[in-house]
Order: structure tokens, then C-alpha cells, then sequence
């Protein structure tokens, strides 16, 4: 595991750019995990602002799903009012894409659609400003992790 606090929302944004500019390019899946205004789209502006993407990065709490065009495609789910997977939806195609990459905020609403290689962030908001930032991979990519 690596930890980092932030003591500001530019400073979260520069990790999460710091972040996925450090990626292997096998790795295109980050779940996010925090209590709501832990920083968790904060941190997507910067894995955003990472792939390229000129679009406004926002939440996509009442639309599950925002695409945005960089690099490589930018997949940002945010299903906390998610109950359970729904067929409707497809999330599998968006999740499963090897060509963009995908942040999924509340990732336990949909555990058996997670890849087996995935990062995992945990953010914790500590005061108006301050987070900590833990991350962890699913095959613990130690080499990886010394890179950021």
C-alpha cells in the first residue's frame, strides 16, 4: 500500500494525474472508495486531466456513466445509487474495454464485474481541504507503486 495526504483539490488533482500517467498500460480500471465529499471526483479530474481529456470532469451521481474523449476513452461510473447490477445498463462493455480506461466510484455495487486486475483508492477526508489517499492494486504491483 502507498499512502498521501492532499491538502488541497489541486494537490488531489495532481495525484490522480501523477497516477494514471504512471499506470502500466494493462492496468485501465480504478475503483474508488470514500464517504461522499472524500474526493473521489476530484481525484477523476486529474486521471482525466492525465488522459488528456479538455472536457469539465463532474459527477455522474443522477447518470451512472460519463464518457469523455482523451487519449483513450475516459469511463467514469459513479453508482452509489446503484442497488444491484441491472441488464439495462451494460456496464460489463465499458468496464471490459482494454482500449479506455474506467473509474467506478462505489465499486461494490457491481463486485462481480470487477476485472482481476484492477488499482483500489480509499480516500479519507480529514478536514475542509486535507485527504488521505490510500492505494493498493489487486496483484500487488510493488515496482509499480515505487514509481509515484
Amino acid at each position: 500500500m502507498k499512502s498521501f495526504i492532499t491538502n488541497s483539490s489541486e494537490e488531489t488533482i495532481l495525484l490522480g494525474k501523477r497516477i494514471v500517467e504512471a499506470l502500466p498500460s494493462y492496468l485501465h480500471v480504478i475503483l474508488l472508495e470514500g464517504d461522499l465529499s472524500s474526493g473521489k471526483t476530484t481525484l477523476t479530474k486529474g486521471i482525466a486531466l492525465g488522459l488528456g481529456v479538455k472536457s469539465v470532469v463532474n459527477s455522474p451521481t443522477f447518470t451512472i456513466l460519463k464518457i469523455y474523449k482523451g487519449i483513450k476513452m475516459l469511463y467514469h461510473l459513479d453508482l452509489y445509487r446503484m442497488d444491484n447490477i441491472g441488464h439495462d445498463f451494460d456496464l460489463e462493455e465499458y468496464i471490459e474495454d482494454p482500449m479506455g480506461f474506467t473509474v467506478i466510484e462505489w465499486p461494490n455495487q457491481v463486485e462481480a464485474l470487477i476485472p482481476k486486475v484492477y488499482v483500489h483508492i480509499k480516500l479519507t477526508y480529514l478536514d475542509l481541504d486535507k485527504r488521505l489517499i490510500e492505494i493498493t492494486t489487486s496483484n500487488a504491483l510493488d515496482e509499480w507503486m515505487n514509481t509515484l
